[in-house]
This record gives structure tokens, C-alpha cells and sequence, in this order.
């Protein structure tokens, strides 16, 4: 009997194991692409509006990316990420919480779409669509840890130049989001003074510090 549970344990590692290392190559190569078109960008900043499904009225947001800093305006707040902390900064009660930053979300906001670690899901090809005239396509990542928020992540790509166009988040509860790319500009000028919240632009502003 022994011998069996031992043999049973030893099957269960190598299955584990390999399924570990069964990831779509294919997928995995765009991602490889995409974020390295991405990261080798000095700067860059987007536009998009983002919806739930079934809501009638999208919302507009944009975003500026250096590294790993990141100014975000999007649904009455905007965040400014210089690294090392981040400020959010709420236009109808105007005042701003700080807190430090901690890179370890697996949400895929329009924060971290650009720069996620692949290492965090698994992922697959789904297949080609074609929009228009250009053929795009479309991936989707689902978070290796378990007990997160978030079910899956579908991302379309331009197949000719890795460009994200848009990406669903589908929740736990079978809820989905959908962002969508309406405006690139690549490698914009811009200081790192952008990403940090000046309270002298924001007269009367009330600070909570979180830190």
C-alpha cells in the first residue's frame, strides 16, 4: 500500500510539474513582443474609454507612462505613481491620499497593461480577428494565484506591430470591463516632476497621508 501512495505522489509531482511548464508558446511570444516594443519607448501616453458590459455610457481616461511611473486621470480622480509612492487625487472632495506603492496587483489596469510580469499567469492564443482593414490578435492571461479578484484578462493586439488595442477583465463573478485604445502617442517628452502630485496646483487641498 505504501508503495502505491508513493507511486501515486510521484505521478501527481510529474503532472504538476509539467503542466507548469504547458504554456502557449505562441501567446507567449506576443507578450515577449508586445511589452518589448513597450519598454523600449523612453515615454509614452494613451487614450482610452473603458465600460462595463450592458452600461450605455463609456468613460474616457488617459494615461502617461515613464518606466515605471505612471500619471493616470480616469472617472474623476487622477493618480500620480512616481515610483516610489502613489497620490490619488479625488476632484470632488479635492484631497489626495498617499500611500507607498506596491507593484503586485494582477488587475491589468492601464497601469501595468504595458509592463505585466507573464510569469504571474497563464496564458493561451485564441485566435485572429480582423478589424477593418488590419488583422489583430487576441490572447488571454488568467492569474496563477488563486482567491484574486480578477477570473481572466483577454488582450487584442495589432499582429503587425504588437500595438494594444483593447483588453476585457472578466471577475470572479463572471463581471466584465472592457478598456479600449483610442489615442497612442509614443515617446512623449516628459519630466518625472509630471508624476508627482504638486499640492501648490490644487488650492485647498486636504492631504491624507497613508504611509
Amino acid at each position: 500500500m505504501m508503495n502505491k501512495n508513493i507511486l501515486l505522489l510521484a505521478i501527481a509531482l510529474v503532472v504538476s510539474v509539467v503542466s507548469a511548464k504547458a504554456q502557449d508558446a505562441k501567446a507567449g511570444a506576443i507578450i515577449d513582443a508586445m511589452q518589448k516594443k513597450y519598454k523600449g519607448m523612453k515615454a509614452f501616453s494613451a487614450s482610452f474609454s473603458y465600460g462595463a458590459d450592458g452600461s450605455s455610457q463609456a468613460i474616457q481616461g488617459s494615461i502617461t507612462v515613464k518606466g515605471q511611473k505612471y500619471r493616470l486621470k480616469t472617472g474623476g480622480q487622477e493618480i500620480f505613481n512616481n515610483g516610489k509612492e502613489i497620490s490619488t487625487y479625488i476632484k470632488e472632495t479635492n484631497e489626495v491620499n498617499i500611500s507607498d506603492y506596491e507593484a503586485s496587483e494582477s488587475d491589468l489596469n492601464p497601469s501595468k497593461i504595458y509592463s505585466f510580469d507573464k510569469k504571474g499567469f497563464r496564458y493561451t492564443f485564441v485566435q485572429e480577428v480582423k478589424e477593418g482593414n488590419e488583422v489583430c490578435e487576441v490572447i488571454e492571461l488568467s492569474p496563477e494565484k488563486k482567491g484574486t479578484q480578477v477570473s481572466k484578462i483577454k488582450i487584442k493586439l495589432g499582429k503587425a506591430d504588437k500595438s494594444v488595442k483593447s483588453w476585457t477583465i472578466t471577475d470572479k463573478n463572471g463581471k466584465r470591463q472592457t478598456f479600449k485604445v483610442s489615442k497612442f502617442v509614443a515617446n512623449v517628452p516628459v519630466d518625472d516632476k509630471f508624476f508627482v502630485f504638486d499640492k501648490s496646483k490644487y488650492p485647498g487641498v486636504e492631504v491624507n497621508d497613508l504611509r
